[in-house]
């Protein structure tokens, strides 16, 4: 049974910024592609960023694109979300994904989900 364990959320003001980092347990390898979805009071749950298995390829919405980076370690099959600039509109549940299937692209990662880390960005 594929895990997914968040961290990092907490409070933060408007432009500043946060970290958070997803550990996966419970599988053989880490070549699989994993993401970061959001989901804000009374909003659907929405995509954010993904990563490709290799850690080589990433894809961004557009509304976070040049203010949050995905990045990945193999090595502890663990993926981070860097996020600058906040702001209160990116205020929201993050929740980590993986895939099911390895080497596979960065928008494949809806499988397996974590428990969810808050993030508030205050005004």
């Amino acid at each position: 049974q594929v895990q997914l364990v968040e961290s990092g959320g907490g409070l933060v003001q408007a432009g500043g910024s946060l970290r958070l980092s997803c550990a996966a347990s419970g599988r053989t390898g880490s070549n699989y592609a994993m993401g970061w979805f959001r989901q804000a009071p009374g909003k659907e749950r929405q995509f954010v960023a993904g990563i490709n298995w290799s850690g080589t390829a990433t894809y961004y919405v557009d509304f976070v694109k040049g203010r949050f980076t995905i990045s990945k370690d193999n090595a502890k099959d663990t993926v981070y979300l860097q996020m600058n600039s906040l702001k209160p509109e990116d205020t929201a549940v993050y929740y980590c994904a993986t895939d099911a299937t390895p080497y596979r692209g960065p928008r494949t990662a809806n499988v397996y989900w974590g428990q969810g880390t808050q993030v508030t960005v205050s005004s």
